[in-house]
């Protein structure tokens, strides 16, 4: 990232002053999962397991197709969480798996502030994220723990 862009981020990072509980993240909106979806993911992140890429194999499962690898809907919540805040503010996210995401279903992630923290010599919020589909139905509940106002190279 050139120093331009860096600024840019720094200057859209959100502050712990300016924001409330109840405050929305920028939702991220994502295109339909394809079976193409899934066969780049499981070559970005190794999960290779056939029940995602094999429609044999899943209906021997019991299921109609092939469906998304959970990591995938987790990795998309991670990416709403960068896109907000740098990763470095990152110091925890918790997940529950709470339904299988299938082809077609079209992801949107979704987060809120629910608390503000002081702790540690660090200004903390606590956003309450999901996915849910274009049904309205929950795949991933949790939340995530950023420090805002954080200094770059800060250690927890």
């Amino acid at each position: 990232m050139n120093a331009r862009l860096a600024l840019q981020a720094l200057a859209a990072a959100p502050s712990f002053d300016a924001l409330s509980v109840g405050d929305a993240l920028p939702p991220l909106v994502l295109p339909p999962i394809t079976r193409t979806t899934l066969a780049l993911f499981a070559g970005a992140s190794g999960d290779h397991n056939p029940i995602h890429i094999d429609t044999d194999i899943a209906r021997k499962a019991g299921m109609p197709d092939v469906f998304a690898q959970g990591m995938l809907s987790a990795a998309y919540l991670g990416r709403l969480l960068t896109d907000w805040v740098p990763q470095h503010q990152l110091r925890q996210v918790n997940l529950r798996f709470v339904g299988i995401t299938h082809l077609g279903h079209q992801l949107t992630c979704t987060g809120r502030v629910a608390e503000k923290i002081e702790q540690g010599g660090e200004r903390l919020v606590r956003v309450e994220i999901a996915t849910t589909t274009q049904y309205g139905d929950k795949k991933i509940v949790g939340d995530a723990l950023l420090a805002l106002d954080a200094q770059r190279g800060h250690q927890p």
